[in-house]
């Protein structure tokens, strides 16, 4: 059975994933309800994720589902038991500038998950040899009039007051 997912949503009461999904050999575009189980406001979300598409009933129609999104889902699930609302829990997971956040910061846990996001866009991005835009040794030429950008560390003491 080839099913390919199209879309997929959230409902708070009873906690479920919803997928809207078309089967190929048919042409139809059916409903799906699957249930979260066994969910809490305090579960981790990318455990419950990767054990939602690997389960037996499941796995056929979540191939095509990647687990980022199952797992922004389940975040939206666990918002909505803490108590957020939607708009709450949405504005939450946008980040305004990556570059903005103090990666020290965090845990363990979303560090890892910041570098696998930041590992899977360097992999899109990245020229191959086999691409036809590839050049091999590309040289940049950069404006005379551009300003260089600053940093904090610039402004400490020169190299000579060491």
């Amino acid at each position: 059975m080839s099913i390919v997912a199209k879309r997929c949503g959230v409902k708070f009461i009873p906690p479920s994933i919803i997928l809207i999904y078309e089967n190929k050999s048919t042409s139809k575009m059916r409903k799906r309800v699957i249930p979260v189980r066994n969910f809490s406001q305090y579960s981790d979300c990318s455990r419950a994720a990767e054990r939602l598409k690997h389960h037996a009933r499941h796995s056929v129609y979540l191939e095509t589902v990647s687990s980022a999104q199952l797992e922004r889902l389940h975040l939206i699930l666990r918002d909505h038991l803490k108590g957020l609302s939607l708009e709450e829990s949405l504005a939450a997971r946008r980040v305004s500038d990556p570059s903005d956040e103090d990666l020290n910061k965090l845990s363990d846990d979303e560090l890892n998950r910041r570098k696998a996001q930041m590992d899977q866009l360097f992999e899109c991005n990245r020229k191959h040899k086999e691409d036809a835009d590839f050049v091999y040794d590309l040289e940049v030429e950069f404006p005379e009039n551009s300003v260089p950008e600053t940093c904090s560390w610039d402004e400490g003491q020169s190299d000579e007051e060491l």
